[in-house]
């Protein structure tokens, strides 16, 4: 196991974000209970969320809305904050283990 030196934030849609992605996909397979979410990893050491939010959700918002719908008049809301905190909740944390044996590649 090797310990990686990154913080996450688990990014997880609202009944909000999955009613509306479920009215531009009828036969999407989003719900609420069986959401896990997408997972951005961030600086390991971080002492306060709210800089770390105000500097990412944009990124964030924009790579979620379009994983559902890439025309960005059709999404529902403004990339703004507050919209961003209605359709998604989040968990952030600052240990990741990677129990994977082959190195970690990146694109």
């Amino acid at each position: 196991m090797k310990f990686v030196n990154r913080g996450y934030i688990l990014v997880k849609p609202t009944k909000l974000f999955i009613d509306w992605a479920k009215e531009k996909d009828e036969t999407s397979f989003l719900s609420l209970e069986f959401s896990e979410g997408n997972i951005y990893l961030i600086e390991e050491d971080f002492m306060d969320e709210v800089p770390l939010l105000k500097a990412n959700f944009k990124v964030i918002f924009h790579n979620e809305f379009e994983s559902v719908e890439e025309n960005e008049a059709e999404w529902p809301c403004e990339c703004k904050i507050e919209n961003f905190e209605m359709y998604f909740t989040l968990e952030f944390g600052s240990s990741v283990f990677d129990l994977h044996k082959s190195d970690l590649k990146a694109d």
